[in-house]
């Protein structure tokens, strides 16, 4: 085993719906990763597939940041570089072709995560920040492409699953039409989320639930705009966001337009479009598993995945 004090500097490329994400950590045996860089790019991924396919403007795009992150790596020291994707990429029709022209292009392979394997290295991200006195752990993750669930009393859940739920896609395929979307749509949204979290909820309300918790940009957004506090006051204040309020936030934020939600406390231009199917995503799900309050989570996929590689890495 690795002496404390003995570190090693992991880097993870996040190939995601929204953002194609470079977070590096200084890993240490009996110590939480360290962040020590975080830089980020828009995704070409969701806005280029045309028909299932991502389009060869998207792979071109997508080559460019992966060369640029992957020097940046470089740049930093980074030891132990792995990339990995997430559901956009997944379900691209032509995703071989495009880790195949990654590959011989940037040199770099890049791992495309199974929606469940997602789920469970979220939820061991958050069981590893909650501690064991979290007892029974429910974890919702609202991204970009998906939403995953899990749930259980160790590290490893019970249960997990992934849906194609997520905020950008559900925008991209319900909340098209208008700026504050018509009604309608907002309705046939809110019937799809629900018939498609209704499908898959009985191992998630097997047993009772000690903690509920959601990790992802989204939640964070709506939690902030439902009165939590801001960024700045640092990981370890308190964060949650209320059944109650999400439902709320639906409602509020289906009669504003994309510009005047981007004005809403912790809301960023580029995902204020995307925020209203976030909500209904998140109050749908509160409400099918009878969820009072999510504890907002600091960490998800990027930092399960650290955790994984640095118990592995660093400590034997």
């Amino acid at each position: 085993m690795a002496a404390k004090g003995c570190y090693v500097r992991l880097g993870v490329l996040d190939v995601g719906s929204n953002t194609v994400h470079l977070l590096v950590v200084d890993a240490e045996p009996g110590a939480r990763p360290m962040p020590a860089a975080d830089v980020a790019w828009d995704s070409p991924l969701l806005d280029e597939l045309v028909d299932g396919e991502l389009t060869e403007d998207g792979q071109r795009q997508l080559l460019h940041i992966v060369l640029e992150a992957h020097s940046k790596a470089d740049e930093l020291g980074v030891a132990d570089f792995s990339a990995f994707a997430t559901s956009a990429l997944r379900d691209a029709t032509n995703a071989d072709d495009v880790l195949a022209f990654l590959a011989e292009e940037a040199g770099l392979q890049i791992a495309v995560l199974a929606g469940d394997d997602e789920a469970r290295l979220t939820y061991l991200a958050a069981r590893r920040w909650h501690g064991w006195a979290s007892g029974r752990l429910l974890v919702v993750d609202i991204g970009g492409g998906s939403l995953e669930l899990a749930v259980g009393p160790d590290e490893v859940p019970e249960a997990a699953a992934s849906l194609p739920l997520g905020a950008r896609r559900l925008t991209r395929d319900f909340l098209t039409a208008g700026d504050p979307p018509r009604t309608k749509d907002v309705a046939k949204l809110r019937e799809h989320v629900s018939a498609s979290v209704a499908e898959r909820l009985r191992p998630f309300r097997a047993h009772p639930i000690d903690v509920a918790t959601g990790t992802s940009k989204t939640l964070r957004s709506l939690a902030r705009i439902a009165g939590a506090a801001p960024s700045s006051e640092g990981p370890f204040v308190r964060r949650a966001l209320r059944a109650e309020d999400a439902d709320n936030l639906v409602d509020k934020l289906a009669n504003l337009s994309a510009k005047d939600r981007a004005k809403l406390p912790g809301v960023s231009a580029r995902r204020a479009p995307q925020l209203l199917a976030g909500a209904v995503v998140a109050a749908t799900t509160m409400s099918l598993l009878d969820v009072d309050e999510l504890q907002i989570c600091p960490w998800a996929l990027r930092e399960g995945i650290f955790l994984t590689r640095q118990d592995w890495i660093v400590a034997f």
